[in-house]
């Protein structure tokens, strides 16, 4: 006998949002695509092309201390080539950037600013 259920199971309470972790890059919002497998014989069936993410720790230089990010190989690659974290979020625009990402964006600009003055 097999025995359906009704509706979705019940939501884990999690203790705190910030380790939720979802497949996608903090910095460049890089996320999983979806598409085919093509066999020879050109028969399709659906997969799920993975983003390839490392967690990293990422130096501030205007904060002064470390930054532990979950991001895509590429968008390490573009953060060494742009100088360092704060060069790369001061180019990043908001949209791209996960709230942890744009709570250090928004350091960093005060920061700066209060250098600046």
């Amino acid at each position: 006998m097999i025995t359906i259920r009704e509706g979705r199971r019940p939501a884990r309470p999690e203790e705190n949002e910030d380790l939720a972790m979802a497949r996608r890059c903090e910095l460049t919002g890089k996320a999983v695509m979806s598409g085919n497998n093509v066999s020879h014989a050109n028969n399709k069936t659906r997969r799920r092309f993975l983003p390839n993410l490392v967690n990293v720790s990422l130096l501030s230089d205007t904060l002064g201390r470390t930054v532990r990010l979950r991001v895509s190989a590429h968008a390490l690659r573009t953060v060494e080539h742009r100088g360092g974290l704060d060069a790369f979020l001061m180019k990043a625009k908001d949209d791209e950037l996960s709230e942890r990402a744009q709570l250090l964006k928004r350091d960093i600009t005060k920061r700066t600013a209060e250098a600046a003055a």
